[in-house]
């Protein structure tokens, strides 16, 4: 029987690790510091042992067909999947699929093995949410490559309660502040969009959720345009929208602003070192307090018009609260993982270098979990 290889125990791992062994799995958990990860899986019944991690321990470990989970900082990812590689192994990650990581496809393949990447909650659920709408509507009566088609897609980790800089902080803000610094694409009423400062774009997004109808601020993140393959609208479809974003608090431009205009006039020479010290100092002011409770809000929303007239409207919302199986980030990213093994091990999953699967199948495991963890889980048909 395969063994499961999971590779650190940090604040988005726990939920999904403890599932995998209490459903019967045999665990090996990697961490630097192996008493806080024994200290985390206090009281977990199952097959599992505690390790100290280093690539080498991992590869005397590690057995052809075993499944090895990265959940280590971004960095480590192409390292454990060539270690995989020449193990024979299967590699599994949260984390958006590089082109370092592409460059092993043809390996992977070569060699059946399964380099599941984006199976987390952004990427990851959005993924499969996108997947089922476009399924949905590519099956309705109302399909045409003609009709004009816009896509949203905007995630957002927040605190339960705002606070006055709208914004916590379950780790290290630095990432928070590198995005910043990141150019996006998307499409906008039919043309290619690029955005070199986040903030620049920043709009008012309307949720209509029935426990409470409310306004946020979303921005476009990343470049969007290569997931309009992923989501199989790439047949000749005429794409007015595609935004894949995140999505904030009202009034979270106006909180960042003395932020944005600094990392504006950042000297490049100098820049690591200026974030890091911002990066520390929000830290103190701004990061979650024992017993704070999290919350992450997701939305993907597919929207069809023929001419004036909007033929088919369909939404997703997911509302989500930390409680005591863990944060809302974690329970959702780290399950998502847990699932994306097990599938791996079921033979589900095609080899090669992947993202969530796109089959109808687990496409709707992935979200019957989803709505299990989330406190508000709902398809909305805006024409309905």
């Amino acid at each position: 029987m395969a063994n499961i290889h999971w590779l650190g125990t940090g604040l988005s791992a726990i939920p999904g690790l403890k599932m995998l062994i209490e459903n019967g799995h045999t665990v090996i958990v990697y961490n630097r510091t192996v008493d806080k990860a024994i200290e985390a899986l206090s009281g977990v019944n199952g097959d599992y042992k505690v390790v100290q991690f280093s690539l080498e321990t991992v590869q005397e470990n590690t057995a052809a067909g075993d499944v090895v989970v990265s959940m280590l900082p971004g960095n480590f990812h192409v390292p454990v999947a060539e270690l995989c590689l020449s193990l024979n192994a299967h590699f599994v990650s949260s984390s958006y699929i590089s082109d370092e990581m592409r460059a092993l496809d043809d390996n992977a393949k070569e060699k059946k093995l399964c380099f599941v990447n984006e199976v987390g909650l952004d990427p990851g659920i959005d993924h499969s949410m996108s997947h089922a709408l476009v399924d949905d509507y590519k099956n309705s009566a109302v399909f045409s490559a003609q009709n004009e088609h816009s896509f949203l897609s905007y995630c957002g980790g927040l605190s339960d309660v705002p606070n006055d800089f709208c914004y916590k902080f379950s780790w290290s803000p630095l990432g928070v502040l590198k995005a910043l610094m990141s150019t996006s694409v998307s499409i906008r009423d039919g043309e290619i969009y690029t955005v070199t400062k986040p903030w620049e774009s920043v709009e008012l997004y309307p949720l209509p959720m029935p426990w409470g109808k409310d306004e946020f601020e979303v921005y476009p993140n990343r470049d969007s345009i290569p997931f309009i393959e992923q989501y199989q609208m790439d047949d000749d479809l005429t794409i007015k929208q595609f935004v894949r974003g995140t999505l904030r608090y009202k009034g979270w431009k106006n909180a960042w602003q003395e932020i944005f205009s600094e990392v504006d006039t950042l000297d490049p020479a100098s820049a690591e070192d200026r974030l890091k010290e911002i990066s520390d100092d929000l830290w103190d002011k701004y990061s979650y307090k024992e017993g704070e409770v999290d919350r992450v809000i997701l939305t993907v929303e597919l929207k069809v018009e023929n001419g004036t007239e909007v033929v088919w409207h369909k939404q997703y919302l997911m509302d989500t609260l930390g409680n005591e199986n863990g944060s809302a980030m974690a329970q959702l990213v780290s399950c998502s993982v847990a699932l994306a093994v097990e599938a791996v091990l079921g033979s589900e999953i095609l080899p090669g270098v992947t993202a969530a699967p796109h089959q109808s199948e687990l496409v709707g495991r992935w979200l019957m979990q989803a709505e299990k963890i989330s406190d508000h889980f709902i398809l909305i048909d805006h024409l309905n």
